[in-house]
Order: structure tokens, then C-alpha cells, then sequence
């Protein structure tokens, strides 16, 4: 017997799916929706009950047609007294509907011990307590729009019958060093001359191609960074089943490749390293396997389980062998999907043509894509126009793991979105407008990411299993002392786990990084460049900032234990920058500079930064625009500045203002 779905189950026996599934939660089967399908022994337990519970009620009918009048009038009267609000509501609001006087809803409050006038708002709590007093049961929105999302969510990106299943293709995005080779060696599996089009040998778009190998397909994924790979990842797409990891045989392992593998690990994709140029003479393989097994990627004939090919995009060298592998490794991983059913797939990069409208890359992952589909994708809605493949010709439909461009989208979606197919146009603009109210209802509240100060409350709740932290430093010898010592700070709740490190400046794709793993940044001696700072208010990624390192193990020590308690915050006010310096008796060097973001003012902290690494925390002792002492300097501006007890200023130095504000508890 084939396995049964929940609602067809529910068709057979002649019930609502809704009904089924509740006489299956009180059975305590593990069903997640009406999609999930159930084993026989389920089936026929189920087919019993619901049949012995029809011959009783049988008996009883007569009996229950007397009651079913009285039953139908309890049911009107019980919907009449459900009312659904908020999080919050307005007295008036309240009282309009439980049809009563404000006044004497406002009285009802002051006997629970709450002051409101009849304008200001009172929580869910106090509302269902009122209401109760006057027959009312209240219901919150929220919880019902959350059911709506995932009956939503179900409907569109259901699972699939295992039966339904077919092979395809393997989806592979080519990560590396800037110059190490990526475009190269693709442009060599291609044998299309892909970088003489791109400026500087630079990719400029994420580009996805299709190539054939013993008469199967591998699709790539050409990215301008592994940023690009995260952000997406970020957004929860998953897109990709192998990375091909590109490093130069006589350059070795360098920082955006360990950045690189950092990503695709936290990913949890497997890594095929393609070891390219050589053909060079300085040529090294040997010393790229021995930097990458220092980085956990340790080759097979080492006893790891990493693929090392040697390739060289130039002379053409070794990329039949790279594509073998590439089929060896999606073969493991049995890459199927169902192409007879609405089609889901993942934007990977969308603009706006000025002659075409709205165009964006879809590789496609369930079902089959055509010509007319109607379609959504984040808040943008539309009827699919055109499909163009990466050839460039025009076709009808696409099947999974197929990249093309679509046209016929109402707005740019961006990259990393899902796009669905639904039944029509009214129901594609429907869920379109649901998404834009609800992004807007979002974009007021705070995105809950993981951070020290509630970190204690979601190991509680359960939300945090793994505390993932990225340490950034200014030397390479204090790095592995504070990941064994954050590491060591596990406990049976929660594992402390490092997902990447490095030395330098916290950079846009550590952020990413932090935003797509859900992990707090921690920096010792080094600041976040200023577009990474923007990106992580933006983000909402915690970065901590730490000059001695045993400061960072008790905080995160305490905020395990739920023991952290703040009494300040630092406030960044601006940043300026060091245009020259003067040397002025009896008082020192004065750093002349211009202010590039915020404002510097005379009472504020100020930390001197070198290359994005601090050299000195401190205070200012004078501050002057002209000849004239000032308050503050604002963004534009230049001024004179001295730095207490403190000389050793130079030109294209940065200084930071901070201010520490009290944390109310």
C-alpha cells in the first residue's frame, strides 16, 4: 500500500483536514500539516476510530437532532462574544467593541489597579481580563496571522511525495580570492569567453550557467563574492549543493579564502577545492594542502574527506577530472526533485531594464516553471512574460535546477527571495499586498537576532542551542587563544562555537556573515570599517568590541548564565579624520581635521584608530574651529583637536567619538 497524505485521508473518511489532523495530535502522531503523509499501521488505527465513532453517533442521531437547534443558537451566541485585537488597544477602541460606555470600561480598569484615559492603550493581558468581566473572550491577530503565514507557507512550498522524486541537476557556486581564478576557470568549462565582457576581469553580476558533462548537467553559479552567496543565504535560500572552492597553486591560502570556506561551512555545503595555475613554475599544490588541512579541509589521500583537483584555466588542464568530481559528489548527495507540480524557486539577482521592466535570475528547485505562470516572489507579484535561458534564447518552460530570466514582475524582488507559483493573478497581488502590510508592521518592531543582553532569555526559551561567534583581532596570535577560551565556555544548554576569524578590520561580510549564521561579533583592538557599522544597525548583528580579552570570556560567561547586567552603552557621536598635524608648544600635537560622519564634541570619549586598529582610547583636551574654542564640530567641518596627554598623532589617522549612556535596568 502507498503511503496517504492527511488530506486525502481526511476526502476518504469524509472529514475536514483540520479535524483530522487534531484526532491525529490526540493519537500524539508528529504531523506538521495536511501534506505530511502517514505509515499504514496510522491509516488503519485511524479508518477504525472515525468509523466505530460513526456507528455510535448513528445511535444517537435522533437524540442529536433535537439538540443540533440549541447547539447551532450556543454556537451564533459564542461567535458573537469572540473578539480579536492586538498587542495593544485603545480604551475607546475597546469599549466599541464590547459595547459598553468608555466611561465605565475606564472605571472597570481603576478596580484592577490601571489608570487609562480613554485614548491611551492597555495590553492583550488587561484587555482579555476586562472583557471577561463582560462575557467577551479575546483573541489576538497575531496568533491567527501566524497560522494564515504557515498554512500559506504549506500551500505553496510543500514537501513531496518521495515517489514523485527525480534526479537533478547539481547547483554549484565557484567561491575564492579575488584573483585566483574563478571567472577563468569558468570561462575554460564553458569555452565562452565570459571575462574579456567584464571590466578588469571583475564579475560584475551573479551570473548562472548551464554546462553538460557525459549528458548531464551541472549549473554554476558565478558570484561576485561570497557576500552575495551569504546575503542570499541570509534570506533563507538555500540555493546551492556544492562549492567549488578556486586557490592559486603559487599564492596559497589567503584571507577571502579562509573567508570562503568559513561561509560554505557555516552553510553546510560540501567543498570540492580546485587547486588552479598550475602551470606556473612557483607553482606549489603541496603547500595549499598543507594551508587548507590547517583550515579542516584535509585532501583524501591525506585521510580526509576533501576532493583536491589540480587545474589550470589556462593550458585547460585537469577541468574533465573537476567535473567528474562535480557528478561524483552530487551523486552522494542524491539530488532529486519533483518537476510535475506549481514551481518554487530562488532569485539570485534581479534589476530593473529600462526597456524590459522588472528582470530577474530564477533558478528553479521544485516543479516546472512556463511562459503565463503567475508568480510571487517577496512583495513583487506578476504573470511570467518571457523565459530566457543562459544561452540567451527564448523558452516555454523550465525544469528544476534550470537558471533563467524572467520577465513580468510588478517590482524588483530581491536576490535570495522565493518565488512561488499561484493560481491567478488575484491571488498572486492578494499575498503581495498581505507580505507588504506585514513587512511594514515588521519594519517597526526590532528583528530578533542573537545578542548578549537577551541572550540568557532565549537559551530559556529554547531559541539558542548554538551561541555563534566571529572573532576578528590585530594580530594572528591572539585569535586561537580566545576561540579555545570562548569554546571552552560551553554548557549543556548552549555550545560556544567559532564560525570564523581573522585578522583585521570587521568588516560588510563579516557582518553577513554574522546576520546569516545568527552570531555575535567580537573584536579585540580592531573597529568596524563605517559602512559595516551601518550595516549592522541595519542587520541588527550585536558587535562587541573588546581591548582586553579576558573582558569578552566574562561577558559572554555571564550572559550564559544569564548574570549579565550592563550599566552602559557606548553611543558612537561621529567619526573624523586626521588631515595633518601641528606640533605647538607647552601643549603638544594638535590634529587638524574634517569630520566625516556625526559630530565630535568637546565632553565626548574619543578613540584614535590606525588602519581600523585602535592605538589609543582617551579623552579630548581641546577642541577649536578657527581660533576659537567650540562645543562641537559637525559632519563637513573641519577643526583642531588635541588628545589628552597623548602626541603620537599622524595623518590619515581616524578618530572616533563615543559617548557611554547609562542602561536603565
Amino acid at each position: 500500500m502507498t503511503k496517504i497524505r492527511v488530506y486525502q485521508l481526511a476526502k476518504k473518511l469524509g472529514m475536514s483536514s483540520k479535524e483530522l489532523m487534531t484526532k491525529l495530535h490526540e493519537l500524539d502522531v508528529n504531523i506538521e500539516s495536511h501534506m505530511n503523509t502517514l505509515e499504514d499501521e496510522v491509516v488503519d488505527l485511524l479508518t477504525e476510530l472515525i468509523n466505530e465513532e460513526k456507528d455510535s453517533k448513528g445511535k444517537n442521531n435522533s437524540n442529536s437532532k433535537k439538540s443540533n437547534v440549541k447547539d447551532k443558537r450556543e454556537e451564533m451566541q459564542t461567535e458573537k462574544n469572540i473578539i480579536h485585537i492586538g498587542e495593544k488597544i485603545t480604551v475607546k477602541d475597546l469599549a466599541d467593541k464590547i459595547k459598553v460606555n468608555p466611561t465605565q470600561l475606564i472605571s472597570q480598569l481603576i478596580t484592577l489597579g490601571v489608570m487609562a484615559a480613554i485614548n491611551q492603550e492597555i495590553d492583550f493581558d488587561t484587555a482579555s481580563i476586562v472583557a471577561s468581566e463582560y462575557g467577551y473572550e479575546v483573541k489576538s491577530i497575531q496568533i491567527e496571522e501566524e497560522e494564515d503565514d504557515k498554512i500559506e507557507e504549506d500551500l505553496l512550498d510543500f514537501e513531496d511525495d518521495p515517489e514523485t522524486l527525480q534526479p537533478r541537476p547539481p547547483i554549484v557556486t565557484v567561491m575564492g580570492h579575488v584573483d585566483h581564478g574563478k571567472t577563468s576557470l569558468l570561462d575554460a568549462i564553458r569555452k565562452t569567453n565570459v571575462t574579456a565582457r567584464e571590466a578588469g576581469g571583475i564579475t560584475q553580476h551573479i551570473g548562472a550557467s548551464t554546462v553538460i558533462v557525459n549528458d548531464k548537467k551541472i549549473v554554476f553559479l558565478d558570484t561576485p563574492g561570497h557576500e552575495a552567496f551569504t546575503s542570499m543565504r541570509a534570506r533563507g535560500a538555500q540555493v546551492t549543493d556544492i562549492a567549488v572552492l578556486v586557490v592559486a597553486a603559487d599564492d596559497g591560502v589567503m584571507p577571502q579564502t579562509v573567508e570562503a570556506i568559513n561561509h560554505a561551512k557555516a552553510a553546510n555545503v560540501p567543498i570540492i577545492v580546485a587547486v588552479n595555475k598550475i602551470d606556473k613554475y612557483e607553482a606549489n599544490p603541496e603547500r595549499v594542502k598543507q594551508e587548507l588541512a590547517e583550515h579542516g579541509l584535509l585532501p583524501e589521500e591525506w585521510g580526509g574527506d576533501t576532493i583536491f583537483v589540480p587545474v589550470s584555466a589556462l593550458k585547460k588542464q585537469g577541468i574533465d577530472e573537476l567535473l567528474e568530481m562535480i557528478l561524483l559528489v552530487a551523486e552522494m548527495q542524491e539530488l532529486k526533485a519533483n518537476p510535475n507540480r506549481k514551481a518554487m524557486g530562488t532569485i539570485i539577482e534581479a534589476k530593473l531594464d529600462k526597456g524590459r521592466g522588472p528582470v530577474a535570475t530564477v533558478i528553479v528547485q521544485k516543479g516546472t516553471l512556463n511562459v503565463g505562470d503567475a508568480v510571487i516572489a517577496g512583495t513583487a507579484h506578476g504573470r511570467i512574460r518571457a523565459m530566457i535561458d543562459d544561452k540567451g534564447k527564448r523558452i516555454k518552460k523550465a525544469t528544476p535546477s534550470m537558471p533563467v530570466e524572467i520577465l513580468g514582475l510588478s517590482e524588483v524582488p530581491d536576490a535570495g527571495e522565493h518565488l512561488y507559483v499561484v493560481e491567478n493573478d488575484k491571488k498572486a497581488r492578494e499575498i503581495a499586498e498581505n507580505r507588504k502590510e506585514k513587512l511594514r508592521t515588521e519594519q517597526l518592531k526590532a528583528t530578533q537576532k542573537v545578542s548578549l543582553d537577551a541572550l540568557f532569555e532565549q537559551i530559556k526559551k529554547g531559541e539558542v542551542k548554538d551561541l555563534n561567534i566571529i572573532v576578528k583581532a590585530d594580530v594572528k596570535g591572539s585569535i586561537e587563544a580566545v576561540k579555545q577560551a570562548l569554546e571552552k565556555l560551553s554548557t549543556d544548554e548552549v555550545k560556544v562555537k567559532t564560525i570564523h576569524s581573522g585578522v583585521g578590520a570587521i568588516t560588510e561580510s563579516d557582518i553577513m556573515l554574522a546576520s546569516a549564521s545568527n552570531a555575535i561579533i567580537v573584536g579585540f583592538n580592531v573597529r568596524p570599517t563605517t559602512p559595516a557599522m551601518d550595516l549592522a544597525k541595519r542587520e541588527k548583528v550585536d558587535v562587541r568590541t573588546y581591548r582586553i580579552i579576558y573582558n569578552a570570556i566574562e561577558d559572554i560567561e555571564a550572559a550564559i548564565k544569564g548574570m549579565l547586567e550592563p550599566e552602559y552603552k557606548e553611543v558612537i557621536l561621529g567619526r573624523a579624520e586626521v588631515r595633518a598635524t601641528f606640533k605647538i608648544p607647552n601643549v603638544g600635537v594638535v590634529a587638524g581635521i574634517y569630520v566625516q560622519q556625526g559630530k565630535i564634541t568637546r565632553n565626548s570619549k574619543i578613540r584614535l584608530l590606525r588602519d581600523n586598529v585602535v592605538i589609543h582610547e582617551g579623552n579630548i583636551s581641546s577642541l577649536k574651529r578657527f581660533k576659537d574654542d567650540v562645543r562641537e564640530i559637525l559632519t563637513g567641518y573641519e577643526g583642531g583637536l588635541g588628545i589628552e596627554n597623548y602626541n603620537d598623532i599622524k595623518e590619515g589617522d581616524v578618530i572616533e567619538a563615543y559617548t557611554l549612556e547609562e542602561v536603565k535596568r
